[in-house]
């Protein structure tokens, strides 16, 4: 029984890190950084303008979304590690409870022996959760998720709203 749990624990375990998952992941994130657009395209105040109306702004967030979208994707990520890095107790809580389930998964299902007792990883998940859920309620994870989301939209919309089209697709349109 003991061997048919360790067997089909790495079975479990396999697929998760199935080679073929794991390259079309890595291939995926490598498209991404591939679609990064160069800081002085990013950058260029030439570009920038008011738009002239309501219609001119959809049709620059439409554009620019698609053609900045890697750029964009790496300002949300720069301000989630801004906002982890000065929520520290978030911080600690994210690590503190990630580094709990690495550790109970290490146990392989077996019992936790310490001296004051034995402890099943049933007990060991419920006394993460007790210890995680009070400490993450004061980390407040709702209002940095807020911040960012807001954060985010406001930097990214006004990017893409005030950037014009570049100029070459301009031409392409009107062909």
């Amino acid at each position: 029984m003991a061997n048919y749990l360790s067997l089909a624990q790495f079975s479990n375990v396999s697929e998760r890190f199935n080679l073929d998952r794991i390259k079309s992941d890595f291939n995926s994130v490598q498209s991404t950084i591939s679609k990064l657009r160069p800081p002085q395209e990013f950058f260029d105040f030439r570009r920038l303008s008011k738009p002239a109306n309501f219609g001119e702004i959809q049709q620059r967030v439409g554009f620019n979304l698609g053609y900045f979208s890697a750029n964009y994707i790496t300002i949300v990520l720069a301000l989630s590690v801004y906002a982890l890095v000065t929520n520290f107790l978030l911080l600690f809580v994210t690590v503190f409870v990630l580094g709990g389930i690495y550790g109970i998964s290490k146990l392989n299902g077996e019992d936790l022996v310490l001296p004051v007792g034995r402890f099943n990883t049933s007990q060991l998940y419920t006394g993460l959760l007790i210890v995680a859920v009070p400490l993450g309620f004061l980390a407040s994870p709702i209002s940095t998720m807020m911040w960012l989301i807001g954060s985010s939209a406001v930097t990214v919309g006004a990017h893409a709203s005030l950037m014009e089209k570049p100029i070459e697709t301009v031409f392409e349109e009107e062909v």
